[in-house]
């Protein structure tokens, strides 16, 4: 690790140095370990240490950033007189803001394991056996990669701003492969003696042996059970596209001008909460602003949408939630902590409320058809499942799907008692299965 020192010294000998009207530096210190593992045995171990700078100056509201991987003064020297170069070529912002002054403290969180910060590739690797010793004795491959990471992040501007915070994470994920089928298991945790590698494992293998010899399906509107994973791709979808400022405040968003109205089904709640301590919290933004617990959706009602200095400013007695990325960026503030609140019925007796319907462990490749419905297409992969009566009946082939996300968050019949943590970026989604009524699947595949 950097150490708050270090990288508070670093930011100040930029703002000493900056003639500009204002300027901002954050600093992202990273040190990952990763070990990947194939056909059962673990091929490669990688450790990284980096450390990314970045430089917003602002002149005469002309904003330009330029970026650095080192703390040294030749780098940032050089990263700021990019910065500055890059500011004097731009046209001016008219309604630029100025960057955020230190108002209030952040919440004091927990983010930070030492036991994680001080896993070895011994400790990884014994982890790792527990997933490929059962997959070889199952006669599956597994492959998959278990990281453990800590991170730095500090914000420091011109105004008085300076934040550190110091973060850990495990995250595991594995791909399982029978001759004919797969399994797929993921979960992360802040601490990896809480991550149950071993269990996950269990999961892909018992996954990708129960999807042998899949069989074709028609196309058509089904019933669904979707899997955490599956169910993790539907809120970056709604975040991203309908519960950031800028397509709210552009009238691209689905709950633009609706906030008060019900958009969702009544059985949804969902949060963005980047405080809780057992889902990888981040206490501020990217501009150094405390971040607040939101509730986006109440019992299927819009509450809220996430704001940052740029995009609050455009309505009057706004104020950022603290929701800034890291500038630039195209996108505006997003939800990057979303929790989708668990329901009452056992993940294993979702099945029992499906009389004829599919089970989806998760989605791949999906990309945007219509952002304002939030109209999605993707594939199915890694075990999907035919359901009859209430049963699990046997594997299927993938199917490809194009249907409104925000649709089926309206036909939601039921959600998981249980949640997963899955990690993203600067960030992470707690999310539940669900049964979802009418998912459209507009073609199949041949696997």
């Amino acid at each position: 690790m950097y150490g708050s020192q270090a990288l508070r010294e670093a930011a100040e000998w930029v703002l000493a140095r900056s003639p500009a009207d204002e300027t901002e530096v954050v600093l992202l210190g990273t040190d990952s370990q990763l070990t990947r593992f194939a056909n059962n045995e673990i091929h490669q171990n990688v450790a990284e240490r980096n450390v990314e700078v970045r430089i917003r100056t602002v002149l005469d509201k002309r904003v330009g950033v330029a970026a650095a991987n080192a703390l040294h003064p030749e780098a940032l020297e050089r990263a700021l007189q990019q910065a500055l170069d890059l500011t004097r070529q731009q046209p001016p912002i008219p309604d630029w803001p100025g960057l955020p002054s230190p108002e209030g403290e952040p919440s004091t969180v927990r983010g930070f394991s030492e036991e994680t910060a001080a896993t070895t590739p011994e400790d990884r690797a014994r982890q790792v056996a527990r997933v490929c010793r059962p997959a070889e004795e199952a006669g599956v491959i597994a492959s998959g990669a278990l990281e453990t990471a800590t991170q730095e992040l500090a914000v420091a501007n011109s105004h008085g701003v300076f934040r550190y915070y110091p973060a850990t994470y495990a995250d595991f994920v594995t791909v399982v492969m029978s001759d004919t089928g797969s399994g797929y298991a993921a979960g992360a945790h802040r601490d990896f003696s809480a991550l149950d590698v071993e269990q996950l494992g269990q999961e892909a293998i018992t996954k990708a042996l129960r999807s042998r010899n899949p069989v074709d399906i028609e196309p058509g509107v089904y019933d669904v059970v979707l899997e955490e994973y599956a169910m993790s791709d539907i809120l970056w979808f709604i975040g991203s596209l309908g519960f950031g400022a800028r397509p709210f405040v552009e009238g691209q968003s689905f709950v633009s001008g609706r906030l008060g109205e019900r958009v969702l089904g009544e059985n949804i709640t969902l949060v963005d909460d980047g405080l809780d301590e057992h889902a990888l919290p981040l206490p501020f933004d990217f501009e150094g602003v405390p971040r607040q617990r939101l509730t986006l959706v109440e019992r299927g009602v819009a509450k809220s949408v996430v704001w940052d200095t740029y995009w609050a400013a455009k309505v009057e007695g706004q104020k950022s939630t603290g929701h800034a990325l890291p500038a630039p960026n195209p996108w505006g503030p997003l939800p990057l902590h979303m929790h989708l609140e668990a329901g009452t019925t056992p993940k294993a007796e979702l099945v029992r409320q499906v009389e004829r319907g599919l089970w989806v462990t998760r989605f791949h490749y999906t990309r945007t058809v219509h952002p304002l419905r939030v109209i999605v297409t993707g594939m199915t992969r890694d075990g999907t499942f035919l359901i009859e009566n209430g049963e699990i009946v046997g594997p299927v082939k993938n199917l490809r799907f194009t249907q409104s996300y925000v649709e089926s968050l309206n036909q939601v019949v039921a959600l998981s008692a249980e949640r997963r943590l899955l990690r993203g970026y600067a960030g992470a989604t707690l999310v539940p299965a669900a049964v979802i009524r009418g998912f459209t699947f507009t073609s199949r595949t041949t696997f």
